[in-house]
């Protein structure tokens, strides 16, 4: 939606992109233990108290039981008011997201002056889940009566019994299409003929760039984390300097074995992490005596084919473009989140195919594949990890921080969906 009146990013943060499988360090952190010191810190730099925020919005896809309305949890255990009410959203991989257009709702409707959002997600502690036969004898066991009944039904145990079904797997593919988000990058594959070579470049120029800008824009985002044991956590483990498309090349395809393109090297990775958000209307920033980073102009939403929910990105961004009536080169940086070195690549060939332009997003004439020395500058999720709702919130703050650095002004940021949607927000710097 268009806003009704502005609304602006006073400040934000992140944590630490973790790898979920990462050997390093004593385990992982739980969701809402990320979001309360991503929260907290962002909460302690401003100048104001945080009895100025008016509500709470977080995206989470994968809370664990004791988490359930984590945004709650996270808003009350970084000290704001229990009087402020608190609420969690969840889209898939554009949770976080779409926390910050729940926010920017409330604001342009009045309803809010100042509201924390942003995006949370721990894949590590993803459950996982009993299958229905196990559950249900566990369920017969424990409400067996006596002694007699508990036996019988002790006898009717299957080693199956104790064969999980391993929740993230599950949550990675599409229940309506019964395909595996990394099967619908195999599909962008085929239908616009990338190579194998050409998807690892640009997986070594994601973390070439990632590496590159370290210290002038990651570092800048980032709050340090500290575990139960006292050790810290400064910065993203995925990010890897001595990549090379040869040791890319040599790895096997994980989804459509054996001739398939999709590896984990050019795919993004599984991580923990969250990224907040303060949203602002103009009395808002009075009252909190703060100077906005930016404007988000608009938030776009869009659906289409789950089997290709890659191209959702471009869906998305299209009609902000057009309703704005903005052409591609008033657009300065761009970004397009890295859920797969293929969806990337197939955006950017959607762009520049013109029956796609005209047969799917509506345009006379072919787009345009945006100019890579614009897009993604910083490297993304393929180098910096991809902690599902943590992601939109970190590539606005990316955007932003880039923008700020190269003294430009305008973004566009982009994000597909599993389920075959996509998302994209417009933002100009203050």
């Amino acid at each position: 939606m268009k806003t009704l009146k502005p609304v602006y990013i006073v400040d934000g943060n992140r944590t630490p992109f973790l790898k979920a499988q990462s050997k390093v360090g004593p385990g992982p952190f739980p969701a809402a233990e990320l979001g309360v010191q991503c929260a907290r810190s962002l909460l302690l730099r401003q100048t104001c108290d945080a009895s100025v925020i008016d509500e709470v919005i977080v995206g989470c896809t994968t809370p664990s039981e004791s988490e359930m309305n984590i945004a709650r949890v996270i808003g009350l255990r970084s000290g704001i008011a229990n009087s402020t009410p608190a609420w969690t959203v969840h889209r898939n991989c554009a949770s976080g997201l779409q926390a910050i257009d729940s926010g920017l709702q409330s604001i342009s409707l009045g309803r809010s002056d100042a509201v924390l959002c942003g995006g949370v997600d721990s894949l590590s502690q993803a459950p996982f889940i009993y299958s229905k036969n196990a559950t249900k004898w566990f369920t017969q066991l424990s409400s067996s009566k006596n002694l007699t009944a508990k036996i019988k039904k002790l006898l009717e145990f299957r080693p199956q019994f104790f064969k999980p079904i391993i929740g993230i797997l599950k949550g990675l593919t599409d229940p309506v299409e019964g395909i595996g988000m990394g099967q619908t990058a195999e599909n962008l594959v085929k239908k616009f003929g990338l190579s194998r070579e050409i998807i690892d470049e640009y997986s070594v120029q994601s973390h070439k760039r990632a590496t590159q800008y370290l210290e002038t824009v990651h570092f800048q985002q980032i709050n340090a984390i500290f575990d139960e044991n006292g050790n810290g956590y400064s910065k993203d483990d995925g990010i890897r300097e001595d990549i090379s498309l040869e040791k890319l090349l040599s790895l096997k395809p994980v989804f459509d074995r054996p001739d398939g393109n999709i590896t984990a090297g050019n795919s993004s990775q599984i991580t923990d992490g969250a990224s907040m958000l303060i949203l602002s209307s103009e009395e808002g920033l009075k009252t909190m005596n703060a100077e906005p980073l930016a404007e988000i102009t608009q938030i776009n939403w869009a659906g289409l084919d789950p089997k290709e929910m890659g191209l959702g990105p471009v869906h998305a961004f299209m009609p902000i473009l057009q309703q704005q009536k903005m052409k591609k080169s008033d657009i300065d940086l761009w970004e397009i989140n890295e859920a797969f070195a293929a969806q990337v690549l197939g955006c950017q060939r959607a762009l520049n195919d013109q029956n796609y332009c005209r047969e799917q997003l509506s345009i006379d004439s072919t787009f345009g594949e945006i100019d890579n020395e614009n897009l993604n500058v910083a490297g993304g999720a393929i180098a910096i990890g991809h902690p599902v709702a943590a992601s939109g919130p970190r590539i606005l703050l990316n955007i932003i921080q880039l923008l700020k650095n190269k003294k430009l002004k305008t973004g566009m940021v982009s994000i597909c969906i599993g389920g075959g949607m996509g998302g994209a927000a417009h933002v100009k710097l203050c």
